[in-house]
């Protein structure tokens, strides 16, 4: 094994991960995990919601402290940059100038948030969330502040919607779409959603066109104006528009790049010795089709760390995990698993006397996904249902008498 070793370009979930498996699997060469921020590496889906609420501190979202990774021989670089890679002669470059070698280099750079181009949203009062430090300004603020913007109606979007009712401030969601959760979830499960937040008293102003803001003497947003409306007042806004891939670093050294660093199905890029995983990676999924999919979820950046763990460790291995993803929404949980593009019809099973429902996603007899609202065991069956994939009727996903655990083998 090269002395070069594994460098690791971002120190979120899925580089975290990777490095915590590389140790795990007996990786003898070094290991360097490099991250732009200063604190130990974090968890990222408190901050939208417990973190927010006040119910834990950022030392409770820590992944593996800084203890940790010396006691496992992990170099961790915190507040380094790399900016540039020499994929030729596998040395990477930080902002500092130093170099270093590299026998493996991967790519777990995440994403950024989208931006609106309007003027006025550059405000001190327009934030958005997607790091400790954003979720930390939040935190401060939330109480000096009565009306609240919500710009997308995306998780981030609604979860920050529910932390802010429960704070008992005044919130009215401002999507383009005609629904909430459009490129999310199914009719049936985001009206469900949408009813939840409208009974806790969140306004929505669908199919609605931004058209800039009011600022006020100080600066501040007072009011965002769009298309065909009155002006909606708020003294805050958060703005959840989606993500971009951080790519601009593979790409400068010759990567392959398209919505995403492009991965083979063991996570390699198109340059010798380079590797992408999580938020950042877009690779061929077998649960859609072979299609090229991005995914952003805890569960896909830690499976494709261990995956790639067992390929840099002599165990050549395909991606395969079956997605599955959850959002807290107030007292209520939704889960998903699988992909649902390309579904055809919506199933709908709710068991008599109990709480929550699913909607099975179907195209032809094939089950692609499956949403959950507190319904933790229809989601943990459905896992394993697209796992095997089971083919089912319509009536009997329908039908609370029959028990799908019974089609699964083994």
């Amino acid at each position: 094994m090269s002395r070069a070793g594994c460098v690791i370009v971002g120190a979120g979930q899925a580089g975290t991960q990777l490095a915590v498996s590389l140790r795990e699997r007996g990786y003898s060469g070094q290991v360097t995990l490099v991250g732009q921020e200063t604190a130990d590496p974090y968890q990222r889906p408190p901050l939208s919601k417990a973190y927010l609420m006040g119910k834990v501190d950022a030392t409770n979202l820590t992944l593996r402290s800084a203890n940790y990774l010396r006691e496992h021989d992990i170099d961790y670089r915190a507040g380094v940059v790399v900016e540039y890679v020499d994929a030729e002669n596998r040395v990477v470059q930080f902002n500092s100038g130093d170099d270093l070698p590299y026998e493996h280099l991967v790519l777990a750079t995440g994403a950024r948030n989208r931006r609106l181009a309007l003027p006025g949203f550059n405000a001190p009062n327009v934030h958005s969330l997607r790091d400790l430090n954003d979720a930390q300004c939040l935190r401060d603020v939330l109480g000096q502040h009565h009306k609240v913007a919500v710009i997308g109606a995306g998780f981030i979007g609604m979860e920050f919607a529910a932390v802010a009712r429960q704070s008992g401030l005044d919130v009215t969601v401002i999507e383009y779409a005609e629904r909430p959760f459009a490129r999310a979830l199914t009719d049936v499960m985001a009206r469900r959603l949408r009813e939840l937040h409208e009974a806790e008293g969140v306004r929505f102003k669908c199919r609605t066109e931004l058209t800039g803001v009011h600022v006020n003497a100080k600066g501040l947003v007072s009011a965002i104006t769009v298309a065909g409306g009155a002006p909606i007042t708020a003294d805050l806004v958060l703005v959840g528009v989606g993500v971009e891939p951080n790519t601009e670093l593979a790409q400068a050294a010759g990567v392959a790049v398209d919505n995403g660093i492009l991965v083979d199905a063991q996570l390699a890029t198109s340059q010798p010795g380079i590797y992408a995983i999580g938020d950042c990676a877009r690779f061929p999924s077998v649960h859609a089709e072979g299609r090229s999919v991005r995914l952003e979820s805890v569960q896909n950046a830690v499976d494709q760390a261990k995956t790639l763990a067992r390929t840099l460790t002599d165990e050549p291995t395909d991606y395969c995990a079956i997605p599955w993803f959850w959002s807290d929404q107030y007292r209520n949980k939704l889960q998903i698993a699988g992909l649902s593009d390309g579904y055809d019809r919506t199933v709908v099973r709710q068991l008599p006397d109990k709480l929550g429902f699913s909607v099975f996603c179907m195209k032809g007899s094939t089950l692609l996904a499956v949403e959950s609202i507190d319904r933790p065991a229809d989601h943990l069956l459905a896992r394993k249902l697209i796992g095997q994939r089971v083919i089912l009727k319509d009536e009997e996903i329908k039908d609370p008498d029959v028990d799908l655990k019974a089609f699964l083998s083994g």
